[in-house]
């Protein structure tokens, strides 16, 4: 059994409300929330808040009922960590046993439903500990990302021997894209933070992994989410 996953806090610095906040038609959880309940490869969906208003909306709409989350995982600095392994065992407790934990970040609406399919699959073709989304980065530490030395003096973030003077020439680095992950239960219920284990990159297209974090984020991805219904309609 596979455990869709929704974490959405109410507050929201950069942006008030935003998880419930209206993207083009919808409050910006639905665009993630209505891909796990619609998607044939999730069999219980989950949503970790401490909105009420959330909650009543996503259970109304078929989530679980697991409660509003406890107060020391609705912090500015509670652990995505610690909110996965709680809403793991508040749903095991209501679903079953789950064989993968699937989550989706509310703030980055523009994957696509064969996103969460190739991620899924990528997790049972692999069987590592956890797939993460990455896109490529657009800034490079071997080449292109620079630092102060002691003396105050810029340099490249990681340099190698004889320098990289080429793009292409430089290691392939990925961005942390905070969009689509598959965790192996046991790995989240044993291991305290995310990079401890076997954690492999699902690559995705920059576009579709934009996070809306700020302002201007927003603005970004509502475009680009108006320009993709205009095209489908």
């Amino acid at each position: 059994m596979i455990i869709g996953h929704i974490g959405a806090r109410k507050g929201s610095k950069g942006v008030p409300n935003k998880n419930f906040r209206d993207m083009c038609g919808k409050p910006l959880i639905d665009w993630s929330l209505d891909q796990l309940l619609e998607s044939s490869r999730i069999d219980a969906v989950v949503v970790s808040t401490d909105s009420q208003d959330i909650y009543d909306h996503a259970v109304a709409k078929g989530a679980l009922a697991i409660g509003l989350r406890p107060a020391h995982l609705a912090t500015d600095d509670a652990p995505k960590w610690g909110v996965w392994q709680h809403a793991l065992e508040a749903s095991e407790a209501l679903a079953g046993k789950a064989t993968a934990f699937v989550d989706l970040d509310c703030t980055s609406p523009l994957r696509l439903m064969e996103d969460i399919d190739g991620a899924v699959d990528l997790f049972q073709a692999e069987t590592p500990d956890m797939v993460m989304s990455c896109c490529h980065a657009n800034k490079n530490p071997y080449f292109n990302m620079v630092e102060l030395n002691e003396e105050g003096s810029l340099r490249v973030s990681k340099p190698l021997p004889g320098g990289v003077w080429a793009r292409q020439n430089a290691p392939v680095v990925y961005e942390h894209a905070a969009s689509t992950y598959v965790l192996a239960p046991e790995y989240l219920r044993k291991a305290s933070t995310i990079y401890e284990g076997h954690v492999i990159p699902f690559v995705m297209p920059a576009d579709r992994c934009m996070d809306v974090d700020d302002p201007l984020d927003w603005k970004i991805v509502e475009f680009l989410m108006k320009d993709r219904l205009n095209e489908t309609a």
